[in-house]
């Protein structure tokens, strides 16, 4: 008998203005080193997805997000081939937040910049170039690296 499969949960907060995104520049973690992501973490153990946005977001921006203020923007089903494990990838905007944005990890990220949506830098993780685009087309659901 198969076992149900284990997913990684991840969460992504999507901070928009005037038409930019903002994203970090990604250092010294175990993934995309050099490239350009979201705010982004894992669930913990216990936690559920909008508990581990709003603490993601406080840890790493210094903001304060009430989890229902965050909206899910898009779903994303990703497998990712280098280790092959699939990850449900969500992605969160809030309608609101408290606080001013600071880079409270630069141990992990070099920068924080925003980003026109229409002009991502070329060295973005792929799947979050992805996903903004899908955000861009109103999809709220997309896969990814799975064998067509």
């Amino acid at each position: 008998m198969a076992h149900p499969p284990t997913l990684v949960v991840g969460v992504h907060l999507v901070l928009l203005d005037a038409g930019r995104v903002l994203l970090g520049r990604r250092r010294n973690t175990s993934f995309a080193d050099g490239l350009w992501h979201l705010p982004a973490g894992h669930m913990e153990p216990g936690e559920s997805v909008t508990a581990a946005m709003a603490r993601e977001a406080a840890e790493e921006l210094a903001i304060t997000v009430a989890e229902d203020h965050l909206g899910l923007v898009h779903t994303l089903h990703h497998f990712d081939a280098e280790d092959g494990r699939d990850r449900l990838q969500l992605f969160f905007r809030p309608a609101r937040f408290d606080g001013h944005v600071v880079n409270r990890e630069p141990d992990k990220c070099e920068q924080l910049f925003w980003w026109p949506l229409d002009r991502l830098p070329e060295d973005t993780v792929p799947y979050t170039a992805h996903t903004l685009a899908e955000i861009g087309r109103g999809n709220t659901l997309s896969v990814l690296g799975w064998a067509a």
